[in-house]
């Protein structure tokens, strides 16, 4: 069996940026910071592209540092280059949401 599902949960480091293509189709682009305690301590900021979303007054009011849940798939595209044909692998969101500020516990008072 073959499965190519992602889950992304982390901030985004910079605004959504959306673009709007001659043909009618529309880009949104995220940078998600997803920060990592093992195997090592590390921080990677992931680049996620979401074709034609559907709520784009959300993606309007989604800012820097928001905490966002990703629902994607990973896909190789191809292009060709000067010098040749080049690939890269792409984060291709499906769902994009807003995650609620995590609850603090409420202190017992004695």
């Amino acid at each position: 069996m073959d499965l190519n599902v992602t889950v992304i949960a982390g901030t985004l480091s910079a605004p959504p940026e959306l673009r709007t293509f001659e043909s009618g189709s529309k880009l949104a682009r995220y940078l998600v910071t997803v920060r990592s305690t093992e195997p090592r301590k590390r921080v990677d900021v992931i680049p996620v592209v979401q074709w034609d979303p559907q709520d784009e007054e959300a993606i309007d009011d989604l800012e820097r540092g928001d905490r966002v849940y990703v629902a994607a798939t990973i896909q190789r595209r191809f292009w060709n280059a000067p010098d040749g044909r080049r690939s890269r692998l792409e984060i291709v969101a499906h769902q994009v949401e807003l995650r609620k500020p995590e609850e603090e516990p409420e202190s017992e008072v004695a």
